[in-house]
């Protein structure tokens, strides 16, 4: 059965992966990591992550994947043996030189190729075999029928792992220097200012000011922004040709997504090896983060003309995140950090480990000084609340748009 490894921007993110089932997260420092605008990870908090992932029966894998320069390697090796001593499971790392570097000095630590290594063949896994990966992350480019010869293929000692769901780059496997050129922050160090994203229209040199449209209806187009990936519906056809680790994006979102997406991935892998997967469902709970359009890419049969997502740059919000829960139901009361404003009466939709939503409606709500209130108004603060349903640590609810 293939494990699933769930993204951590920070520690809330880590803690709600694991809870939901990932078999591993993957996380940054604050340095080093191709996220660098994700909140990332002090050492300290670091630490407390591998202790709770541990806890949940979920490894840690940490990313130190940055275009590296000389100047890099020191503090790279450092983290990387800093990390190495707190109990970390795996290096993700892309950078040939710092993996002879970390085979030498860290033997005993898994080796995770990084996707910024476009690997896309067979022979590419022998020669990282050799070199002491054990595990390789995809280029996202291939197609269904190259996964599957590959994996035909795939040496002994070694796995692969696929990106099954997120956000997709336009530049093959991230390597992209638009936002260099036009924002000053390089991408393969992590601070892609996503110019993939922004508008663009046509203009003709001799016609200054005058825009013309890409597209027949509108004034500007978003040409180079990719819709975002979803292989909910490929999970067993993916398993059974001998992929061994689906990989989610999306540090920089919410921990209700990495808990949401976590956990319809989690109940999918589950599903896969019924004669009969039932996936619809699933593919619902996805529609109900935070995401713009969806597409299989370059494993489906869509047409690459599909990829695309020509109209806007914005993305499909179905539901909104209103609280998570920090404390389970102890009498009537259970504790919830509040994220978007919610009321007495309302009914929201509870996620709990396992499940997709049911029903809970809010009979009271106990402000953080104690007084009962009829709504919630402000985020990040800490809230009683009363309602028809039992809440555990880490259940989040929502409510539609």
């Amino acid at each position: 059965m293939a494990i699933l490894i769930s993204p951590a921007g920070n520690l809330e993110k880590l803690k709600h992966a694991a809870v939901y089932g990932a078999d591993a997260v993957y996380l940054a420092a604050k340095d080093f990591g191709m996220r660098s605008r994700a909140g990332n990870f002090t050492l300290e908090e670091m630490e407390e992550g591998i202790a709770f992932a541990h806890r949940y029966g979920a490894k840690v894998e940490v990313a130190i994947n940055i275009a590296a320069r000389d100047s890099d390697l020191g503090g790279m090796l450092s983290l990387a043996q800093d990390a190495a001593k707190m109990g970390v499971d795996g290096i993700i790392a892309a950078d040939p030189g710092l993996i002879s570097i970390l085979n030498e000095k860290l033997p005993k630590i898994e080796l995770i190729l990084s996707t910024q290594s476009n690997t896309t063949n067979s022979a590419s896994l022998e020669f990282w075999r050799k070199n002491g990966v054990s595990r390789i992350v995809m280029a996202r480019e291939l197609s269904l029928y190259d996964l599957e010869e590959i994996a035909e293929k795939k040496p002994e000692g070694m796995q692969i792992e696929v990106f099954v769901h997120g956000a997709m780059c336009i530049s093959y496997s991230g390597r992209c220097l638009l936002s260099s050129y036009m924002a000053g922050r390089d991408s393969n160090r992590g601070e892609c200012a996503q110019p993939c994203r922004w508008s663009y229209a046509l203009m003709e040199e001799q016609r200054p000011g005058e825009y013309f449209p890409i597209q027949e209806d509108s004034h500007s187009t978003y040409i180079l922004s990719s819709k975002d990936l979803c292989l909910i519906r490929r999970v067993p056809e993916l398993i059974n040709m001998g992929v061994d680790a689906f990989k989610i994006e999306g540090r920089m979102k919410s921990a209700y997504y990495a808990a949401a997406v976590t956990n319809a991935y989690r109940m999918a892998i589950t599903r896969a090896s019924s004669a009969q997967y039932a996936w619809d469902d699933l593919n619902s709970e996805l529609g109900k983060v935070s995401h713009r359009q969806y597409t299989e890419a370059f494993i489906g049969d869509e047409g690459e003309e599909s990829f695309q997502h020509y109209g806007e740059a914005s993305y499909d919000r179905e539901y909104e995140y209103s609280a998570s829960v920090v404390r389970q139901t102890v009498g009537s009361v259970a504790l919830a950090k509040t994220k978007n404003p919610f009321a007495v009466g309302e009914t929201l939709e509870c996620l709990t480990p396992g499940e997709i939503g049911k029903a809970c409606t809010i009979t009271e709500i106990i402000s953080p000084d104690g007084n009962t209130i009829q709504r919630s108004i402000h985020p990040n603060e800490i809230v009683g609340i009363k309602t028809d349903c039992e809440l555990l640590e880490y259940d989040i609810l929502r409510k539609p748009v």
